[in-house]
């Protein structure tokens, strides 16, 4: 699995590269949804004014927002040994810190609840539906537990 990863911008308390990797990799290997190949992840942290723009474009929402992913479908006729590009998680730094501020939420958490919040959402996951949500949430929550981090769905105590 490769997780390419670019740095857009300059935000305190970003991951490295090797903490955004692992998300990556956690989250999609606990999926179980990736296929019998090698992967490809991007992973691109941004500003705001970049996010809003992608956000207006694909969304149609006016806004920065903390993360988006852009999935990629298979390309028909590439060999099995041949790397499946499975898309792109582009997530806005400073939205990020802000969120995590005030929802009383540690940086790190919430960094990696987004990785893997991305990550899902590129393997196949969404929650447009109540019951898709229903899923999603719960393999959020169950793969953040394993690495000692709380609900993030929980309200705060």
């Amino acid at each position: 699995m490769t997780v390419d990863i670019q740095y857009a911008c300059e935000d305190a308390g970003v991951p490295d590269a090797n903490e955004i990797q692992f998300w990556v990799e956690f989250a999609a290997e606990q999926s179980k949804r990736l296929p019998d190949q090698a992967v490809e992840f991007a992973v691109r942290v941004v500003g705001e004014a970049e996010i809003q723009t992608l956000n207006q474009l694909y969304r149609n929402k006016d806004s920065a927002t903390n993360v988006l992913s852009f999935p990629v479908d298979a390309i028909a006729g590439l060999p099995n040994t041949a790397a499946r590009q499975m898309g792109d998680i582009v997530v806005c730094a400073s939205v990020v810190r802000d969120e995590a501020l005030r929802q009383g939420k540690s940086l790190a958490d919430h960094w990696a609840h987004m990785l893997v919040h991305g990550t899902l959402h590129l393997l196949g996951y969404d929650h447009t539906r109540d019951a898709e949500a229903e899923d999603m949430e719960r393999l959020e929550v169950a793969i953040l537990e394993t690495r000692g981090i709380a609900n993030p769905y929980a309200s705060p105590a």
